[in-house]
């Protein structure tokens, strides 16, 4: 039997997790997240300054989709996030930067940009296709 997947790259907030995934399994039609986390992940990606956290985080969005075909990759910022203490508008513009560095190691993939709001509901900042 063959499943289909998405990746998540996520901040690694609790509050966060399950509505993700959720979202993608309505909405890109998936049956599995894998989940890639790291704290403050959309400003991590955005800066790419921490050398070794992106080269990690490249890795495992690589390993989903060469391994389980993920057919979308998602980023994720969110409401109240400990490690990036920005408001909305600033995040969003870090969620496209940073989905402008995940789409450019998998090209073929696209890049879901999605916001979690203080209530817990999921929303599409934007998608970059893929070639």
């Amino acid at each position: 039997m063959r499943f289909n997947f998405a990746s998540a790259v996520n901040c690694i907030d609790g509050r966060v997790q399950l509505p993700v995934i959720e979202y993608l399994k309505r909405e890109a039609g998936v049956d599995f997240v894998d989940m890639i986390t790291e704290p403050g992940v959309c400003a991590v990606l955005a800066e790419n300054r921490e050398e070794a956290v992106v080269a990690a985080l490249k890795h495992k969005v690589e390993l989903s989709i060469r391994r389980h075909g993920s057919r979308v990759v998602a980023v994720v910022g969110h409401h109240d996030c400990a490690a990036c203490a920005k408001n909305r508008v600033e995040q969003e513009a870090a969620l496209l930067a940073a989905g402008d560095t995940v789409r450019a190691w998998n090209p073929g993939t696209p890049v879901m940009l999605l916001w979690v709001g203080e209530d817990g509901i999921v929303s599409e900042v934007g998608l970059i296709p893929a070639n």
